[in-house]
Protein backbone atom coordinates (compact mmCIF):
# COMPACT_ATOMS: atom_id res chain seq x y z
CA UNK A 1 0.00 0.00 0.00
CA UNK A 2 0.88 3.20 -1.07
CA UNK A 3 2.60 5.81 1.91
CA UNK A 4 0.37 8.52 3.15
CA UNK A 5 1.48 12.06 1.37
CA UNK A 6 1.54 15.77 1.84
CA UNK A 7 1.42 17.90 -1.30
CA UNK A 8 1.27 21.96 -2.39
CA UNK A 9 -1.93 23.05 -3.04
CA UNK A 10 -0.82 24.38 -6.76
CA UNK A 11 0.03 20.65 -7.01
CA UNK A 12 -3.63 19.34 -5.99
CA UNK A 13 -5.09 21.88 -8.12
CA UNK A 14 -3.11 21.21 -10.94
CA UNK A 15 -3.99 17.02 -11.02
CA UNK A 16 -7.78 17.79 -9.92
CA UNK A 17 -7.92 20.03 -13.37
CA UNK A 18 -5.77 17.17 -15.32
CA UNK A 19 -8.97 14.96 -14.12
CA UNK A 20 -11.83 16.32 -15.26
CA UNK A 21 -10.03 17.62 -18.47
CA UNK A 22 -9.56 13.96 -19.51
CA UNK A 23 -13.31 13.48 -18.44
CA UNK A 24 -14.17 16.18 -20.88
CA UNK A 25 -15.54 19.32 -18.71
CA UNK A 26 -15.10 23.11 -19.90
CA UNK A 27 -12.42 25.21 -18.72
CA UNK A 28 -14.81 26.95 -17.30
CA UNK A 29 -16.44 24.59 -15.20
CA UNK A 30 -13.22 22.96 -14.26
CA UNK A 31 -12.14 26.46 -12.32
CA UNK A 32 -15.21 26.57 -10.40
CA UNK A 33 -15.35 22.89 -9.47
CA UNK A 34 -11.52 23.16 -8.11
CA UNK A 35 -11.97 26.06 -6.55
CA UNK A 36 -15.04 24.81 -4.21
CA UNK A 37 -12.91 21.66 -4.12
CA UNK A 38 -9.71 22.80 -2.91
CA UNK A 39 -11.81 25.45 -0.32
CA UNK A 40 -12.38 22.09 1.08
CA UNK A 41 -9.63 20.27 1.40
CA UNK A 42 -7.22 23.94 2.61
CA UNK A 43 -9.62 23.93 5.25
CA UNK A 44 -9.27 20.50 6.29
CA UNK A 45 -13.23 19.36 5.47
CA UNK A 46 -10.79 16.42 3.65
CA UNK A 47 -14.17 14.20 3.06
CA UNK A 48 -15.60 16.85 0.57
CA UNK A 49 -12.76 17.95 -1.31
CA UNK A 50 -10.03 15.40 -3.67
CA UNK A 51 -11.51 12.09 -1.56
CA UNK A 52 -14.86 12.88 -3.40
CA UNK A 53 -13.26 11.94 -7.29
CA UNK A 54 -13.63 7.80 -6.68
CA UNK A 55 -17.63 8.76 -6.11
CA UNK A 56 -17.52 11.21 -8.75
CA UNK A 57 -15.95 8.64 -10.90
CA UNK A 58 -18.37 6.40 -10.60
CA UNK A 59 -21.31 8.59 -10.89
CA UNK A 60 -19.79 9.75 -14.43
CA UNK A 61 -19.54 6.33 -15.51
CA UNK A 62 -22.66 5.36 -14.68
CA UNK A 63 -24.63 7.95 -16.89
CA UNK A 64 -25.48 10.35 -13.62
CA UNK A 65 -23.33 13.29 -14.47
CA UNK A 66 -23.30 15.67 -17.38
CA UNK A 67 -19.98 16.69 -17.43
CA UNK A 68 -20.98 19.64 -19.92
CA UNK A 69 -23.69 20.67 -18.52
CA UNK A 70 -25.63 23.96 -19.65
CA UNK A 71 -26.24 26.34 -16.93
CA UNK A 72 -29.80 28.20 -17.38
CA UNK A 73 -31.41 30.59 -15.51
CA UNK A 74 -34.93 29.66 -15.58
CA UNK A 75 -36.78 32.51 -13.20
CA UNK A 76 -35.13 35.90 -11.86
CA UNK A 77 -36.17 38.99 -10.08
CA UNK A 78 -33.89 41.26 -8.60
CA UNK A 79 -34.08 39.68 -5.19
CA UNK A 80 -34.13 36.15 -6.40
CA UNK A 81 -33.03 33.88 -9.33
CA UNK A 82 -33.46 30.31 -10.01
CA UNK A 83 -30.89 28.03 -11.74
CA UNK A 84 -30.78 24.76 -13.46
CA UNK A 85 -27.80 22.70 -12.95
CA UNK A 86 -28.50 20.40 -15.95
CA UNK A 87 -26.77 17.57 -14.30
CA UNK A 88 -23.90 18.19 -13.67
CA UNK A 89 -21.60 18.77 -10.58
CA UNK A 90 -23.07 21.24 -7.99
CA UNK A 91 -20.04 23.34 -7.45
CA UNK A 92 -20.40 24.87 -10.84
CA UNK A 93 -23.84 26.19 -10.37
CA UNK A 94 -23.64 26.70 -6.97
CA UNK A 95 -20.80 28.89 -7.15
CA UNK A 96 -22.71 30.94 -10.05
CA UNK A 97 -25.72 30.90 -7.75
CA UNK A 98 -23.77 32.21 -4.22
CA UNK A 99 -21.94 34.91 -6.62
CA UNK A 100 -25.47 35.71 -8.22
CA UNK A 101 -26.78 35.96 -4.35
CA UNK A 102 -24.29 38.53 -3.62
CA UNK A 103 -24.37 40.74 -6.35
CA UNK A 104 -28.14 41.20 -6.07
CA UNK A 105 -27.72 41.48 -2.25
CA UNK A 106 -24.79 44.40 -3.11
CA UNK A 107 -27.90 46.59 -4.48
CA UNK A 108 -30.83 45.52 -3.12
CA UNK A 109 -29.72 44.39 0.66
CA UNK A 110 -30.38 40.92 -0.03
CA UNK A 111 -31.24 37.79 -1.99
CA UNK A 112 -31.89 34.31 -2.65
CA UNK A 113 -30.95 32.19 -5.50
CA UNK A 114 -31.64 28.51 -5.41
CA UNK A 115 -30.28 25.39 -8.07
CA UNK A 116 -32.22 22.32 -8.97
CA UNK A 117 -31.03 19.52 -11.39
CA UNK A 118 -27.68 19.42 -9.89
CA UNK A 119 -25.35 17.43 -7.96
CA UNK A 120 -23.02 16.80 -4.84
CA UNK A 121 -21.45 20.56 -4.15
CA UNK A 122 -18.76 19.83 -1.79
CA UNK A 123 -18.65 21.85 1.28
CA UNK A 124 -21.26 24.26 2.10
CA UNK A 125 -19.19 26.53 4.08
CA UNK A 126 -17.09 27.50 1.27
CA UNK A 127 -19.99 29.22 -0.83
CA UNK A 128 -20.99 31.09 2.81
CA UNK A 129 -17.29 32.26 2.79
CA UNK A 130 -17.66 33.49 -0.35
CA UNK A 131 -20.04 35.83 0.87
CA UNK A 132 -18.74 37.00 3.82
CA UNK A 133 -15.51 37.63 1.71
CA UNK A 134 -17.29 40.42 0.79
CA UNK A 135 -18.74 41.98 3.64
CA UNK A 136 -21.89 40.43 3.61
CA UNK A 137 -23.82 37.64 5.72
CA UNK A 138 -23.66 34.68 3.73
CA UNK A 139 -25.88 30.85 3.81
CA UNK A 140 -25.60 27.95 1.86
CA UNK A 141 -27.59 24.26 2.49
CA UNK A 142 -28.04 21.48 0.13
CA UNK A 143 -29.78 18.10 -0.27
CA UNK A 144 -28.10 15.07 -1.12
CA UNK A 145 -28.31 12.37 -3.29
CA UNK A 146 -28.88 9.19 -1.50
CA UNK A 147 -30.75 8.86 1.95
CA UNK A 148 -28.60 8.54 4.47
CA UNK A 149 -29.88 9.84 7.97
CA UNK A 150 -32.70 8.06 10.03
CA UNK A 151 -35.39 10.09 11.31
CA UNK A 152 -36.22 10.38 15.55
CA UNK A 153 -37.66 7.17 16.48
CA UNK A 154 -36.82 5.30 13.05
CA UNK A 155 -34.18 3.36 11.48
CA UNK A 156 -35.53 3.69 7.61
CA UNK A 157 -32.93 6.55 6.34
CA UNK A 158 -35.08 9.45 4.79
CA UNK A 159 -32.63 12.48 4.36
CA UNK A 160 -29.43 13.06 3.50
CA UNK A 161 -26.73 14.54 5.58
CA UNK A 162 -28.39 17.70 4.11
CA UNK A 163 -25.78 20.42 5.45
CA UNK A 164 -26.38 23.96 6.36
CA UNK A 165 -23.35 26.73 6.18
CA UNK A 166 -23.51 30.12 7.78
CA UNK A 167 -20.93 32.36 7.60
CA UNK A 168 -20.76 36.69 8.43
CA UNK A 169 -17.84 39.15 8.14
CA UNK A 170 -15.51 40.81 10.27
CA UNK A 171 -12.90 43.36 10.09
CA UNK A 172 -9.83 42.07 12.73
CA UNK A 173 -10.36 38.37 13.19
CA UNK A 174 -11.54 35.77 10.62
CA UNK A 175 -15.01 35.46 9.19
CA UNK A 176 -17.21 33.87 11.36
CA UNK A 177 -18.12 30.30 9.60
CA UNK A 178 -20.21 27.58 11.25
CA UNK A 179 -20.15 25.28 8.69
CA UNK A 180 -22.37 21.44 9.80
CA UNK A 181 -24.26 18.62 9.00
CA UNK A 182 -27.59 17.99 9.30
CA UNK A 183 -26.39 14.00 11.00
CA UNK A 184 -24.45 13.28 13.62
CA UNK A 185 -21.08 13.07 11.23
CA UNK A 186 -20.98 13.39 7.62
CA UNK A 187 -20.69 10.31 5.54
CA UNK A 188 -17.51 11.33 4.50
CA UNK A 189 -16.22 10.61 7.95
CA UNK A 190 -17.27 7.47 7.84
CA UNK A 191 -14.94 7.30 4.36
CA UNK A 192 -12.15 8.54 6.35
CA UNK A 193 -12.50 6.40 9.08
CA UNK A 194 -12.35 3.17 6.90
CA UNK A 195 -9.63 4.36 5.04
CA UNK A 196 -7.76 4.96 8.25
CA UNK A 197 -9.29 1.64 8.96
CA UNK A 198 -10.61 2.87 12.64
CA UNK A 199 -14.14 1.58 13.68
CA UNK A 200 -16.19 4.97 14.65
CA UNK A 201 -18.07 5.73 17.79
CA UNK A 202 -21.02 4.85 19.28
CA UNK A 203 -23.86 7.24 18.09
CA UNK A 204 -23.06 8.00 14.79
CA UNK A 205 -24.84 4.86 12.90
CA UNK A 206 -27.19 2.22 13.30
CA UNK A 207 -27.80 -1.09 12.03
CA UNK A 208 -31.44 -2.35 10.68
CA UNK A 209 -32.77 -2.58 14.08
CA UNK A 210 -32.11 0.78 15.04
CA UNK A 211 -28.88 -0.32 17.16
CA UNK A 212 -25.32 1.54 17.43
CA UNK A 213 -23.25 0.24 14.17
CA UNK A 214 -19.15 0.64 14.65
CA UNK A 215 -18.12 -0.71 11.84
CA UNK A 216 -17.57 1.89 9.54
CA UNK A 217 -17.31 -0.02 6.32
CA UNK A 218 -20.99 -1.80 6.99
CA UNK A 219 -22.01 1.63 8.11
CA UNK A 220 -21.31 3.31 5.22
CA UNK A 221 -23.32 0.56 3.06
CA UNK A 222 -26.29 0.43 5.36
CA UNK A 223 -26.12 4.10 5.61
CA UNK A 224 -28.41 4.80 8.47
CA UNK A 225 -26.69 8.10 10.53
CA UNK A 226 -28.18 9.54 13.40
CA UNK A 227 -29.47 12.86 13.03
CA UNK A 228 -27.91 15.60 15.01
CA UNK A 229 -27.56 14.52 18.72
CA UNK A 230 -27.48 10.84 17.76
CA UNK A 231 -30.73 9.39 20.16
CA UNK A 232 -33.71 10.81 21.10
CA UNK A 233 -32.74 11.25 24.72
CA UNK A 234 -29.68 13.40 23.74
CA UNK A 235 -31.90 15.81 21.36
CA UNK A 236 -31.94 13.66 17.89
CA UNK A 237 -35.59 14.95 17.47
CA UNK A 238 -33.34 19.15 17.27
CA UNK A 239 -31.52 17.60 13.78
CA UNK A 240 -34.23 15.37 12.41
CA UNK A 241 -36.03 19.05 12.46
CA UNK A 242 -32.65 20.89 10.90
CA UNK A 243 -32.45 17.85 8.22
CA UNK A 244 -35.97 18.58 7.61
CA UNK A 245 -35.51 22.43 7.71
CA UNK A 246 -32.64 22.28 5.13
CA UNK A 247 -34.65 19.93 3.06
CA UNK A 248 -37.32 22.31 2.60
CA UNK A 249 -35.25 25.28 1.35
CA UNK A 250 -32.80 22.93 -0.61
CA UNK A 251 -35.38 20.88 -2.11
CA UNK A 252 -39.13 22.31 -1.84
CA UNK A 253 -38.10 25.62 -2.66
CA UNK A 254 -36.01 24.84 -5.60
CA UNK A 255 -38.41 22.33 -6.88
CA UNK A 256 -35.59 19.68 -6.75
CA UNK A 257 -36.32 16.01 -6.14
CA UNK A 258 -36.95 14.43 -2.86
CA UNK A 259 -34.85 11.08 -2.92
CA UNK A 260 -37.12 8.89 -1.11
CA UNK A 261 -39.80 9.66 -3.79
CA UNK A 262 -37.37 9.68 -6.47
CA UNK A 263 -38.79 7.41 -9.40
CA UNK A 264 -36.67 3.93 -9.69
CA UNK A 265 -36.14 4.77 -13.48
CA UNK A 266 -34.90 8.39 -12.92
CA UNK A 267 -31.19 8.88 -14.33
CA UNK A 268 -30.32 11.84 -12.30
CA UNK A 269 -30.21 12.73 -8.81
CA UNK A 270 -31.79 16.26 -9.41
CA UNK A 271 -30.09 17.38 -6.20
CA UNK A 272 -31.16 21.03 -4.84
CA UNK A 273 -29.30 23.86 -3.00
CA UNK A 274 -30.56 27.42 -1.73
CA UNK A 275 -28.23 30.45 -1.44
CA UNK A 276 -28.73 33.50 0.62
CA UNK A 277 -26.81 36.75 1.09
CA UNK A 278 -27.80 39.65 3.07
CA UNK A 279 -25.73 43.20 3.77
CA UNK A 280 -25.60 43.76 7.16
CA UNK A 281 -25.18 47.42 6.91
CA UNK A 282 -28.99 47.31 5.86
CA UNK A 283 -29.81 47.36 8.95
CA UNK A 284 -26.39 48.97 10.92
CA UNK A 285 -24.69 51.83 10.89
CA UNK A 286 -21.33 51.54 9.08
CA UNK A 287 -18.74 48.93 10.70
CA UNK A 288 -21.19 48.45 13.37
CA UNK A 289 -22.16 44.76 12.95
CA UNK A 290 -18.36 43.77 11.89
CA UNK A 291 -17.00 45.73 15.20
CA UNK A 292 -19.59 43.90 17.58
CA UNK A 293 -19.24 40.57 15.77
CA UNK A 294 -15.21 41.23 16.46
CA UNK A 295 -16.38 41.82 20.21
CA UNK A 296 -18.06 38.52 20.41
CA UNK A 297 -15.76 36.54 19.35
CA UNK A 298 -13.15 38.33 21.20
CA UNK A 299 -15.02 37.81 24.48
CA UNK A 300 -15.67 33.59 23.05
CA UNK A 301 -11.91 33.91 23.00
CA UNK A 302 -11.15 34.94 26.57
CA UNK A 303 -13.99 32.60 28.00
CA UNK A 304 -12.10 30.52 30.75
CA UNK A 305 -11.31 27.23 29.35
CA UNK A 306 -12.05 23.74 31.34
CA UNK A 307 -8.76 23.03 30.28
CA UNK A 308 -5.79 25.76 29.47
CA UNK A 309 -4.24 23.81 26.99
CA UNK A 310 -7.50 23.82 25.21
CA UNK A 311 -8.83 27.46 24.83
CA UNK A 312 -11.52 28.35 23.86
CA UNK A 313 -12.31 28.10 19.78
CA UNK A 314 -15.19 30.08 17.67
CA UNK A 315 -16.94 28.62 14.57
CA UNK A 316 -14.67 28.70 11.75
CA UNK A 317 -11.07 28.84 13.40
CA UNK A 318 -10.11 24.95 13.03
CA UNK A 319 -11.06 25.52 9.04
CA UNK A 320 -8.52 28.88 9.35
CA UNK A 321 -5.68 27.79 10.99
CA UNK A 322 -5.39 24.66 8.74
CA UNK A 323 -6.04 27.29 5.83
CA UNK A 324 -3.10 28.38 7.21
CA UNK A 325 -0.96 25.48 7.68
CA UNK A 326 -2.06 23.86 4.59
CA UNK A 327 -1.70 26.91 2.26
CA UNK A 328 2.20 26.97 3.73
CA UNK A 329 2.85 22.69 4.39
CA UNK A 330 0.51 21.43 1.66
CA UNK A 331 -2.41 18.96 1.93
CA UNK A 332 -2.34 15.67 3.59
CA UNK A 333 -3.75 12.53 1.55
CA UNK A 334 -3.97 8.90 2.70
CA UNK A 335 -2.32 6.01 1.24
CA UNK A 336 -5.65 4.76 -0.35
CA UNK A 337 -6.53 7.76 -1.51
CA UNK A 338 -3.28 7.57 -4.00
CA UNK A 339 -3.83 4.57 -4.85
CA UNK A 340 -7.15 5.67 -5.82
CA UNK A 341 -6.20 9.01 -7.53
CA UNK A 342 -3.66 7.27 -9.40
CA UNK A 343 -5.95 4.42 -10.91
CA UNK A 344 -8.05 7.64 -11.90
CA UNK A 345 -5.91 9.75 -13.58
CA UNK A 346 -4.70 6.56 -15.51
CA UNK A 347 -7.87 5.74 -16.54
CA UNK A 348 -9.14 9.21 -17.62
CA UNK A 349 -6.00 9.33 -19.80
CA UNK A 350 -3.66 12.25 -17.75
CA UNK A 351 -1.18 12.18 -16.14
CA UNK A 352 -0.97 11.18 -12.44
CA UNK A 353 1.63 14.07 -11.06
CA UNK A 354 1.39 14.34 -7.11
CA UNK A 355 4.35 13.97 -5.41
CA UNK A 356 5.21 14.61 -1.34
CA UNK A 357 6.22 18.15 -0.59
CA UNK A 358 10.01 18.35 -0.81
CA UNK A 359 11.30 19.06 3.19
Amino acid sequence: MTASITVPVKALSEQMAAIYRGWGMAEEAIARTVEIMLEADVMGIDSHGVTMFPTYENLQKDGRLNMNPQIRVVKETPVMAVIDGDAGLGHYPSSIAMDMAIEKAKKVGMAAVTVRHSNHYGAAGAYALRAARQGLIGISTSSVWNPSVVPTRSAEPMFGTNPFAFAAPTKRNQPFLFDMATSTVAIGKLKLAWLAGKPIPEGWALDAEGKPELNAEIAMTSRRLTPLGGIAHMGSHKGYGLGAMVEVLSTMLAGATYAPLRAADQKHFDIGHFFFALDPHCFREEDGFEDDLDAMIDRLHAATPVDPAEPVLVPGDPEHQRRTQRETEGVPIAGPMVDMLAGIAERAGVPFTLVPVAV
